[in-house]
C-alpha cells in the first residue's frame, strides 16, 4: 500500500449512496474558478460523485456524463453554472483548449472526467480525485490538493464529512 503525500485525504465509499454524500459535501465548498479533476476507469464512480457534487453545489438538474457532448451544464436558481467535461473523447490537449476553459472557470467551478488526457490546459492548482473501483459498491477516493486554495478546500471537506480538521 503506497504512503499517501501529506494533505492527502483517502476515503472508501461503501456504496453509491455514500459516494453521493461526499460529492454533495465537496459540491457545497465549490465556487467560481475551482478545478476538480476525477481519475479513474470506468465504472470507478466519477459520474455518481458528480450527482452529489451538483446537487450539493444546489443545481437540481439531472446529472448525466457528458461523453458525446463534452460539457454538461448544470445551472443554480442564482444562475450560476457548474460545467461538467468528459475529456475521454478529446484526442489531445490541443483539442482541449478550443473548449477555453478559461473563459468556463469565470462563469462557474469545472469538474472534469478523464482530466490526464488534457492535464496541460488545465490550471495547475485543482483538487485531483483519484477513484478506484474496490468491489461491487465499495470504492476508493484519493483527495489530492494542489496549491494552497485547494488545500483549504481539503481541510474543510475533512471536517465536513469527519467532523476533524
Amino acid at each position: 500500500m503506497p504512503i499517501l503525500a501529506p494533505n492527502t485525504l483517502e476515503f472508501f465509499s461503501r456504496s453509491p449512496e455514500q459516494t453521493r454524500r461526499v460529492g454533495m459535501r465537496l459540491g457545497n465548498l465549490l465556487r467560481s474558478g475551482d478545478v476538480i479533476c476525477l481519475q479513474g476507469e470506468l465504472g470507478a464512480g466519477k459520474t455518481t460523485l458528480v450527482q452529489g457534487l451538483a446537487q450539493g453545489w444546489g443545481s437540481l438538474d439531472a446529472v448525466s456524463s457528458p461523453t458525446f457532448v463534452l460539457v454538461n451544464v448544470y445551472r443554480r436558481p442564482d444562475t450560476a453554472q457548474l460545467f461538467h467535461l468528459d475529456a475521454y473523447r478529446l484526442e489531445s490537449a490541443a483539442e482541449a483548449e478550443e473548449l477555453d476553459i478559461d473563459s468556463l472557470l469565470i462563469q462557474g467551478p469545472l469538474v472534469v472526467e478523464w482530466p490526464e488526457r488534457i492535464e496541460p490546459v488545465l490550471p495547475g492548482e485543482r483538487l485531483w480525485v483519484k477513484l478506484e473501483y474496490v468491489a461491487e459498491e465499495h470504492r476508493e477516493m484519493q483527495f489530492a490538493p494542489r496549491g494552497e486554495h485547494y488545500e483549504r478546500l481539503l481541510a474543510a471537506l475533512r471536517q465536513a464529512v469527519f467532523g476533524v480538521a
